[in-house]
C-alpha cells in the first residue's frame, strides 16, 4: 500500500511550485547525465529525499524517472547509428541480473558506509581518467572476445549489483568500463550507457523497487517530462561536442558525485 506523505515536509508552497521545482531539477541533472554518461542522482535522489520522501521510497522514485532519460537519449543516438548488435546484447546479459540482485537486496541494508565506498570509488575514477589524458579519445577495440570478453562481462555483473542498489552515478561506472576495458570511445561509452543501462538496467531496477517497496506517483509527470527532455538535449550536446568535451564531462561529474557519497 502506497503511503501519504506530508505536504507540509515540503520547503515550497503550492503544489504547481513543487512539480515545476521538480520538473526543473529532473531536466538539468539528465542533461548534464546524458552529456556526462552517467551522474542525474547526483541532483536527482538528493532533492526528493530534502522534500520529504524516506530513502526507499526516493530510490524507487528516482529509478523510474530515469527510464526517461534513457528513452530521451535514446530517440537522439539511434539517429545516429553505432550501436552494435551483438555488444548490447552483450550488456544486457551480464548486467540485468546484477540490477535485480542489486535492486532486491538494498531496501534491507543500511547504505551509508556502501555509499561510502562508492564515494571513493567514484572520485578515483574520475582521478585516472584526468591522469590518462588520452583515454577515450578515439577508439581502440580490445578484450571483445575469449577470456577478456568475459572478464569484462564479470565486470558488467558487478556494476549492474551497484546500479541496482546503489543509483547515484553508477551508470559513470559503465562509461569508464566501456572506454578502459573494451577500448571505447567516450562517445561510443556515453551512447551505450543511455541507451542499455538507461532504459533497461534502471528499467529493471525501477520495477524491482516499485514492487517491493514504494513510490510517489504524483511526482512522476513532472519528474519523467524532465528527464525526457534532458536525456535527449544532453545526449544532443554529447553528438555535437565530441569525445574530449565529454571526457572533461565525466571527470567533473565523478569528482562531485565522489566527494557527495563521502560527506553524505
Amino acid at each position: 500500500m502506497i503511503r501519504h506523505y506530508n505536504d507540509s515536509l515540503s520547503p515550497f508552497s503550492g503544489q504547481h511550485v513543487e512539480h515545476f521545482i521538480l520538473f526543473l531539477i529532473s531536466l538539468l541533472a539528465n542533461l548534464f547525465s546524458a552529456f556526462a554518461g552517467g551522474g542525474a542522482g547526483l541532483l536527482q535522489l538528493p532533492v526528493l529525499i530534502f522534500l520529504g520522501l524516506p530513502f526507499g521510497v526516493a530510490l524507487a522514485t528516482h529509478k523510474i524517472a530515469s527510464v526517461a532519460l534513457g528513452v530521451g537519449a535514446t530517440v537522439r543516438h539511434l539517429r545516429e547509428g553505432g550501436l552494435r548488435r551483438r555488444f548490447v546484447v552483450f550488456i544486457l546479459a551480464t548486467g540485468v541480473p546484477g540490477v535485480l540482485l542489486g535492486a532486491s537486496v538494498i531496501l534491507h541494508v543500511p547504505g551509508r558506509y556502501a555509499e561510502t565506498a562508492l564515494g571513493l570509488l567514484t572520485l578515483g575514477l574520475g582521478l585516472y581518467s584526468v591522469a590518462k589524458g588520452q583515454m577515450g579519445l578515439s577508439e581502440q577495440p580490445r578484450n571483445r572476445d575469449g577470456a577478456g570478453l568475459w572478464l569484462g562481462g564479470l565486470g558488467l555483473f558487478a556494476i549492474g549489483v551497484l546500479n541496482g542498489s546503489l543509483t547515484s552515478g553508477t551508470g559513470l561506472f559503465v562509461t569508464l568500463w566501456l572506454v578502459r576495458w573494451f577500448g571505447a570511445d567516450y562517445r561510443q561509452a556515453v551512447a551505450y550507457t543511455l541507451v542499455l543501462v538507461g532504459i533497461v538496467w534502471n528499467g529493471t531496477g525501477a520495477l524491482a523497487l516499485g514492487i517491493l517497496g514504494e513510490v510517489r506517483w504524483d511526482w512522476l509527470p513532472a519528474l519523467l517530462l524532465g528527464s525526457l527532455l534532458g536525456g535527449y538535449a544532453g545526449a544532443h550536446l554529447a553528438i555535437l561536442k565530441g569525445n574530449r568535451w565529454i571526457k572533461r564531462a565525466f571527470e567533473v561529474v565523478t569528482v562531485l558525485i565522489g566527494i557527495k557519497l563521502m560527506v553524505g
